[in-house]
């Protein structure tokens, strides 16, 4: 088992902080995640009342530190509760809590949860279930709390490796305008944003009066997750102190490094991960969904199928299978490559919560007329759920998407945007007149940036920078790490003069391959995306619509587990007793009362098959793009009305032909 080194960027993310807020937030609680003393002190005070704890505590105790991993040196009766992982990644996300703290709220949210549910099946089931669905619910709950943090923590960890090849390359082109490994190391760290960006920040400024740069801590540090970070970092370093013939070959082969080293494992992971999903789409869609078919001919051979019993399988138990399989495939992605972060502070993105709310309820007051009228009665709730909900999110999130679409049309015209100034630059053209060639000659969204900033130029006669990224600078409300890093290039360009043509030449084609890079990676991943989208959409939705229509075909025929449907569908003159019919005594009324009727079966298969749209729709965003709010919120917008229409119109159609 590999060693854990001494310095990971969960606990570089507290060790290492810098400025005062982040300084005082170490000082308050640094020391007690880190720190035994004060601990020992606080339980020493505290001795009494430890001492006399409960045999229920003590057990609590015992499990946490089985299934945190601390039975090992410091001992089950330890009094720093919790596993290093979950120390390191709470630390990692910054938060202002504590391991202990986490797992103290494990343990009431398990205690919480596992009440509930044993109260709930005890009155539905009995006492043995609910006694089993307490215990189990309580200790999936306490679980999921407990290791929470952790998967959040490799998510954001994620994310922040897929900013790997970005960094790498500004300091390559920052290293072929000077051959200094801290200006380059300086200048990679400030020009980015995110974890990744960060910490090498912190390790910059903490070398500043030191011999080295700190790129070869940082690397040691992301290496246990991206090693290709290691190698890329050891050539940057060796062409710092190779001669100018030999320079450009490390430096290029340093930017190669990474981006081979992100191919090779999305490569891999696509290939561990169709096994997996092929697993998710069989036992959570297929063979549920196929189930529903066999529920009345169940009920025709006198099996009795309790609703409360579907109802908590296709209600509970798959939705929750579903989410934790995707939770733990979302994890495992090693890179992710998501889109800038829109927060609810950009100016373009106003208050939309009033119209969200008031589009989704008028458009789910409409879906429940249709489909009550022409479906059926018990497809009302159904409708206005599923298409209520999709719209408020659309419109929810439409303005964010609108930056985002913006933000992604700059930057797919920024290579070219960098040809044109290299150009010029390289031709003894100044970089301000550079960037008015290009905004003269592009078109787009691209072009309006540098025309906005080259007339900011001229106008308040700025320097580069401030023309792009000051106040009320065409770029200054572009949260993109790709275009700040640009104009923070050209602003050394514009110092450095001519020779950084060649470098702002070689910027274009390194967006470019990072562009590619990025394409690659989604097409790759384009199989298993497109199968869970068109699966969540389309699919699912015809298969559960088809199965519900079925059950309402059999009890049509006659066979007595369901009730009919004809009553729901036709008119009260269908539900009518047939000529000579002997009405029901009051035992089989009672009876029938715990059969799992049609509108029952519809609702419960509907239900499940919104969910499985929320979910299979952000596990397929969450594996091409990383998991974004703002796509995966939109996504799922169009995805629970177009699962909804499917669902209905095939139980329309399903039982027109049956």
């Amino acid at each position: 088992m590999r060693e854990p080194r001494s310095a990971r960027p969960e606990e570089a993310a507290t060790s290492g902080r810098d400025g005062a807020g982040r300084s005082r937030k170490a000082n308050r609680e640094g020391k007690d995640a880190n720190d035994p003393e004060p601990q020992a002190a606080t339980d020493r005070n505290g001795r009494d009342g430890s001492d006399e704890r409960s045999a229920v505590e003590r057990a609590l105790e015992t499990c946490s530190a089985v299934v945190n991993g601390d039975t090992g040196e410091r001992g089950v009766g330890s009094t720093q509760t919790g596993s290093d992982e979950l120390r390191r990644a709470i630390a990692f996300l910054e938060w202002e809590s504590t391991a202990e703290r986490v797992i103290e709220t494990g343990y009431r949210v398990g205690v919480g949860v596992g009440l509930s549910f044993a109260v709930v099946v005890v009155l539905l089931a009995g006492i043995a279930p609910g006694l089993f669905a307490g215990a189990s619910g309580g200790l999936a709950a306490t679980h999921v709390v407990h290791r929470g943090p952790v998967w959040l923590a490799a998510l954001r960890r994620t994310r922040a490796l897929g900013a790997t090849p970005g960094l790498v390359g500004r300091l390559v082109l920052r290293m072929r305008l000077d051959p200094s490994t801290e200006r380059a190391v300086r200048f990679a760290a400030r020009t980015g944003r995110g974890p990744l960006a960060e910490n090498l920040l912190r390790h910059e400024r903490r070398c500043v009066n030191g011999p080295t740069s700190g790129l070869r801590e940082f690397a040691r540090e992301w290496g246990t997750w991206f090693p290709a970070i290691e190698r890329a970092s050891t050539l940057v370093r060796t062409a710092a102190a190779a001669p100018p013939e030999r320079r450009g070959r490390c430096l290029d082969r340093a930017l190669e490094t990474t981006l081979s080293g992100t191919t090779e494992r999305l490569a891999e992971f696509v290939g561990d991960v169709q096994g997996p999903v092929s697993a998710l789409y069989a036992f959570g869609v297929l063979l549920p969904l196929a189930l529903v078919a066999l529920l009345p001919a169940a009920a025709a051979s006198g099996v009795p199928v309790p609703p409360s019993a579907v109802a908590g399988i296709y209600l509970v138990a798959l939705p929750v299978g579903l989410l934790v399989a995707s939770a733990w495939l979302l994890s495992k992605r090693p890179v992710a490559f998501p889109p800038p972060t829109i927060g609810n502070d950009h100016p373009d993105v106003p208050d939309g919560r009033f119209h969200a709310v008031a589009a989704g309820i008028a458009s789910g007051v409409i879906a429940w007329i249709v489909s009550g009228s022409l479906v059926a009665s018990w497809a009302a709730p159904i409708g206005a759920v599923g298409v209520g909900t999709g719209t408020a999110s659309v419109v929810l999130v439409r303005p964010r998407r609108a930056v985002l679409s913006e933000v992604t049309a700059i930057e797919s015209g920024l290579p070219d945007a960098m040809t044109i100034v290299g150009g010029d630059v390289a031709e003894g053209v100044s970089v301000e007149r550079a960037v008015a060639n290009a905004g003269d000659k592009l078109d787009g969204a691209t072009g309006t940036v540098c025309e906005l900033a080259a007339r900011r130029s001229d106008t308040l006669r700025v320097d580069v920078r401030e023309a792009f990224l000051g106040e009320g600078g065409p770029a200054a409300t572009v949260p993109s790490p790709r275009v700040q890093g640009t104009v923070a290039l050209l602003a050394v360009a514009a110092r450095e003069g001519r020779p950084a043509g060649d470098v702002l030449l070689e910027l274009a084609d390194q967006l470019e391959r990072l562009r590619e890079l990025e394409r690659d990676a989604r097409r790759q991943l384009a199989t298993v995306t497109g199968t869970l989208s068109n699966t969540a959409a389309v699919f699912a939705p015809l298969v559960g619509g088809a199965t519900v229509a079925l059950a309402t075909g059999v009890e049509a025929i006659g066979t007595g587990g369901l009730e009919t449907t004809a009553a729901m569908a036709s008119g009260p003159l269908a539900a009518d007793p047939a000529p000579g019919s002997v009405p029901s005594t009051g035992e089989e009324a009672a009876g029938a009362t715990n059969t799992l009727s049609v509108p029952v079966l519809g609702r419960i298969v509907g239900i499940y098959v919104l969910l499985l749209s929320g979910v299979l729709t952000a596990l397929g965003t969450g594996l091409e793009r990383g998991f974004d709010g703002t796509l995966v919120a939109y996504r799922v917008g169009i995805a629970l009305p177009t699962a909804t229409t499917t669902y209905l119109l095939a139980f329309a159609a399903a039982g027109a032909l049956l």
